[in-house]
């Protein structure tokens, strides 16, 4: 299994708060892929084979600035998708919040992976509630580890088997041991238009350490996640990992 990734600088036409920087990166990777009708249709139409992490540096006071360069990463299994990116980021000059200046592009072959520690909130749906608006999985509400563990895995599973249409022989969580990093709830907001109006919609995560367990098919989750995001939306800026040797 091989990785394909993006390292992009970009140059900021206005200052961004953190909590717009998910939607505007979104927006402009899914802006930028529309250029390309063929690709654009593939990648509407099916599981998201692709993640991003978010601007860096870090601003102490949580807002990047105007006329000042940052970085970002993508990363996907799908090559013809970052060969595309890699033209298509700097192509798209009309981008009302930044402008992407270059793209160094990197090749990352499976590797033995020690620990996961994720960069951005890693997103996993629950039940809808009486109103029908969505929950999302927290400590504080669920408690049980044991359920974020095993939807996590099982997430992964449906991906291995969509994108390589690999079945597992033994469906066992990939996780020897799963750490809450942050003390609360952790968000990523984006904006949609429903009836003419725009609305925002938060999604609630969780930052996460994971050791992954040693044998074949674990470590083989655990590298995925790096291309594809650990747990939902990762479309949307969710689930972004590291993985330490």
């Amino acid at each position: 299994m091989t990785i394909f990734e993006l390292k992009c600088e970009a140059y900021l036409k206005e200052n961004i708060e953190l909590k717009d920087s998910f939607d505007i990166l979104s927006k402009s990777i899914s802006g930028s892929i529309s250029f390309n009708k063929k690709l654009d249709e593939v990648v509407k139409n099916s599981i998201k084979d692709y993640c991003f992490g978010n601007f860096y540096p870090i601003e102490k006071d949580r807002i990047y600035k105007k006329d000042k360069t940052y970085k970002f990463v993508i990363r996907s299994i799908n090559k013809e998708l970052i060969d595309c990116l890699e033209f298509l980021l700097v192509k798209n000059i009309n981008n009302n919040f930044l402008q992407v200046l270059n793209c160094e592009k990197k090749e990352i072959e499976q590797f033995f992976i020690s620990e996961l520690y994720s960069a951005t909130p890693v997103i996993v749906s629950d039940r809808r509630d009486e109103k029908g608006k969505q929950l999302f999985w927290s400590l504080h509400y669920n408690g049980d580890m044991q359920t974020l563990q095993n939807r996590l895995h099982n997430n992964l599973e449906k991906k291995l088997r969509y994108f390589y249409s690999e079945e597992l022989k033994e469906s066992k969580s990939f996780i020897q041991e799963i750490e809450l990093k942050n003390e609360k709830p952790q968000s990523i907001y984006f904006k949609t238009i429903k009836n003419k109006k725009e609305k925002i919609i938060r999604l609630i995560g969780n930052k996460l350490k994971i050791i992954p367990k040693r044998d074949e098919t674990s470590q083989k989750l655990a590298f995925l996640s790096l291309a594809v995001g650990l747990g939902e939306k990762s479309g949307l800026g969710g689930g972004f990992c590291f993985g330490r040797g």
